[in-house]
């Protein structure tokens, strides 16, 4: 079993207590007790898994702005997206092309091909199915309800578009 660093535990502990009060939104002693013991068992279990390298590197204010920044570009992105499914059920939108579309991409990151593949993953209308290295680069393997794109870089372009620059902002 590998050893964990105390620094790492300490990242994955305050990662986890922020959280907690974010989700809580309580200061009372209770709350704050119980977050700290939650936090403290997640960290010494999970912080193996989560931190690599170096643990303080997503505390560092650049990368806390830009994921902020991502959550805006996440959420236009989630918004088209709704709109658009929103207007093929509402609309009677028969005429459909689903299929399995290889985006490349340019993620070297475990965290960052994560990011991306759940983003994609959590807008409508796209499913991430597989992450592989193929030629020495990643590729996302994503079901579109409607491929429209004839080419599959341009395709890829189309359903990762700005998702992979704020990824790739906040974790290369």
């Amino acid at each position: 079993m590998q050893k964990t660093r105390f620094s790492a535990v300490l990242a994955t502990f305050i990662l986890c207590m922020v959280v907690w009060i974010l989700i809580t939104w309580s200061f009372s002693v209770q709350e704050l007790v119980a977050g700290v013991l939650v936090s403290l068992a997640t960290a010494l279990f999970s912080s193996r898994f989560f931190a690599h390298g170096d643990s303080w590197r997503f505390f560092n204010p650049a990368k806390i702005f830009s994921l902020i920044g991502y959550s805006f570009t996440f959420f236009k992105e989630l918004v088209k997206a709704n709109v658009d499914m929103a207007k093929r059920v509402y609309g009677g939108c028969k005429a459909v092309n689903p299929g399995i579309v290889r985006v490349p991409t340019e993620m070297k990151s475990d965290y960052g091909l994560a990011l991306l593949s759940d983003s994609i993953t959590l807008t409508p209308g796209t499913i991430t199915m597989d992450v592989a290295e193929e030629d020495g680069k990643n590729c996302l393997y994503v079901h579109w309800i409607d491929v429209t794109a004839e080419s599959g870089e341009a395709a890829g372009e189309a359903i990762k578009g700005e998702l992979e620059k704020g990824t790739r902002r906040v974790f290369d």
